[in-house]
């Protein structure tokens, strides 16, 4: 594994594409998402008025409050399926847009991080004790892309 290490979290840095709020639409499910965040935190209500509900929001983080809302009931195998709905989404996202997959590309071997305090499981936590599932999500996604 390479020692060169990608940090990412705000859509504004150098890196920024990497974030599921990035403003990269997506076609899944015979529609357009307007970011991989609101397909990802949409699906957690699949079947439900509240998907397309999300899917019509004016921005990624009023998506994700939805999405992160408790009030709502998540689907029930929701735990069991979130880390192939975020491959798909990311997938996605990098192969409907050819200079974000040759971006991803670019980083070769790097080790890429969700580097925030805000998230343990899709980001390192900042104290690098998190799960960095979204970094090791796109690490997955690139090797595919490189074998194609």
């Amino acid at each position: 594994m390479s020692s060169n290490i990608i940090r990412f979290y705000r859509v504004k840095d150098q890196y920024g594409f990497f974030s599921n709020f990035a403003p990269y639409p997506i076609k899944r499910k015979g529609k357009v998402w307007p970011t991989s965040e609101h397909y990802f935190q949409a699906q957690k209500f699949a079947g439900t008025e509240w998907e397309e509900k999300i899917r019509r929001e004016s921005s990624p983080m009023n998506a994700a409050r939805i999405g992160r809302s408790r009030k709502l009931p998540l689907r029930e195998d929701w735990e069991a399926v979130k880390d192939e709905v975020m491959k798909e989404a990311v997938y996605a996202t990098f192969t409907q847009h050819p200079d974000l997959k040759n971006a991803l590309l670019k980083t070769e071997r790097a080790v890429l991080v969700e580097h925030t305090d805000k998230d343990h499981y899709w980001g390192d936590g900042k104290d690098g004790m998190g799960k960095n599932r979204l970094g090791e999500i796109l690490m997955e996604v690139r090797e595919l892309l490189q074998r194609s």
